[in-house]
């Protein structure tokens, strides 16, 4: 026996008990439960136990099924239960930080999988295990999770495999229920996978996004959860006032090209100022790059429409319908890029897997819900920019689209509109990496508010003021090669850029 091992086991031979009997009075064993020791002597017992669980569990009910929510979990609970099936029933308190249940019934199933001397409930044998009626313990936990956590596992099924996939899954389950004595089980889930397919009532379902399945609008919950992340930490801000002071028309158009062209330049479209400014001026591609330049006259031809850019959806409908005729005009140029037309691939940028092609509609229905509750113009523009790109509803231009949705609700509301100049870009993506994968909205509320402040210097006619302007807030620069600067213009300063501070 290896007396050095984290977890050592009583034995019946009269030998290696005195042996472990010597080393626990010199100090180099120590108990962790019955008959059950350990070598490490630092650690507290309820660390080590957990580390050793599993090996703790096959050695005292070799051959259990580790069942119901814990085949699905594979961990003790958030107050410390685990759940097994055995031919026998008991409630096991006497390991440090775990309550192991033991429940009476089938052995293990021809699909249950083997897992170093004990069992794992097949998918087929869990789902109905976690079907049957269950108590609350001491605790207030049960032996098996929601109906809801249920119907969402089965509605991933569909979005992954399909109906048919869905069937196949009953068909299976059906053999296995009829194995284990799980009838009534097998009809609950039955009624179940016939209110997702739209063949039974949705009534009996517990899950929103179960719902939305069966009424044929599914979304990403994940997703739907930043949402309302967002939203609640917007809903109550207090945000400055920054009146558009680009009301004439020229301004707007001056505005407008700043806008496309930073706007492009962080999706990868560069061109040098003057060059874009002169594809804009007199509407001629560049030979080699006729793409290229129509992407910068797409973004244009809408940011520069004011009648255009005062649509606001009331209506998820009228989201819809704007987001595809803004798409359509931006990536004209780009046939197959599928312009004005969903998305019917998924997509991804780096490790970030944007909503699922089959989920874009059902998210923006779900996410315009909390649009639609918010009132200040910034507010609503910041909402509507994160949700268009998280959602990513295109196979291209999404980064472009998002811009143009957030900049409508400010030009609706009268307030300074939203550039992000190419050496702020970072930031920018950094703050919505940190708001879509660490669940931090405060972060990218503030860099928005930033943002806002800077743009709303960026004010008048003269092509030339502004480009010195914007070159003086290092606002061409890479991100690696400068810091934006926040310089605050006042007209009847002799110095075009007094108060200078860095963002």
């Amino acid at each position: 026996m290896d007396w050095n091992k984290e977890i050592v086991f009583a034995s019946s031979d009269p030998n290696l008990s005195r042996k472990l009997s010597k080393l626990v009075s010199q100090g180099k064993l120590r108990k962790l439960a019955s008959r059950i020791y350990t070598s490490n002597m630092k650690d507290s017992p309820e660390y080590i136990v957990r580390r050793n669980f599993f090996e703790i569990l096959a050695w005292r009910y070799p051959n259990s099924v580790i069942s119901h929510r814990s085949a699905i979990e594979l961990r003790p609970t958030e107050n410390g239960h685990f759940y097994l099936t055995s031919s026998f029933s008991r409630r096991v308190t006497d390991l440090p930080g775990v309550t192991v249940n033991i429940y009476k019934g089938h052995p293990p199933h021809s699909n249950d999988a083997p897992y170093n001397g004990l069992y794992i409930a097949s998918e087929y044998r869990y789902i109905l295990e976690n079907l049957q009626p269950s108590r609350r313990n001491i605790d207030g936990e049960e032996k098996t999770l929601p109906q809801s956590a249920i119907e969402e596992r089965l509605e991933r099924m569909i979005l992954l495999g399909g109906e048919k996939q869905l069937n196949e899954f009953r068909d299976k389950t059906r053999e296995v229920a009829k194995d284990l004595a799980m009838q009534s089980e097998f009809e609950k889930l039955t009624n179940i996978i016939s209110a997702l397919l739209n063949t039974h009532s949705s009534g009996i379902l517990e899950s929103e996004k179960a719902k939305a399945r069966a009424t044929g609008s599914p979304f990403d919950k994940d997703r739907v959860e930043l949402f309302e992340l967002l939203f609640d930490n917007l809903k109550d801000r207090f945000f400055i006032e920054r009146r558009d002071r680009n009301t004439d028309e020229e301004s707007f158009r001056m505005f407008s090209f700043f806008e496309s062209y930073f706007s492009n330049y962080i999706e990868g479209t560069k061109f040098e100022v003057a060059v874009a400014k002169k594809i804009v001026d007199t509407g001629i591609t560049i030979p080699k790059r006729i793409e290229d330049s129509h992407d910068i006259l797409g973004t244009f031809a809408i940011l520069s429409n004011r009648h255009e850019m005062e649509k606001t959806p009331q209506t998820v409908g009228e989201l819809f319908a704007l987001l595809k005729h803004r798409h359509s005009i931006m990536m004209s140029a780009r046939p197959d890029r599928k312009p004005g037309v969903f998305k019917d691939v998924n997509n991804q940028a780096g490790n970030t897997v944007f909503v699922d092609y089959q989920l874009v509609e059902g998210t923006l229905r779900y996410g315009f819900r909390y649009f639609q509750l918010l009132k200040e113009p910034l507010a609503k523009a910041v909402y509507m920019m994160f949700m268009i790109s998280e959602v990513h509803p295109f196979i291209d231009g999404n980064g472009r689209i998002a811009r143009i949705m957030m900049n409508a609700e400010l030009v609706k509301g009268e307030q300074s509109r939203i550039i992000i100049p190419t050496v702020f870009r970072e930031d920018y993506l950094l703050a919505l990496r940190k708001l879509s994968r660490k669940k931090e909205p405060d972060t990218y509320i503030r860099v928005m508010e930033k943002l806002h402040h800077f743009s709303d210097n960026l004010y008048g006619q003269n092509f030339d003021e502004l480009n010195s302007y914007l070159q003086s807030t290092n606002a061409y620069e890479d991100p690696t090669e400068g810091k934006l600067k926040l310089i605050d213009r006042t007209i009847s300063s002799k110095s075009p850029f007094p108060n200078n501070y860095n963002l």
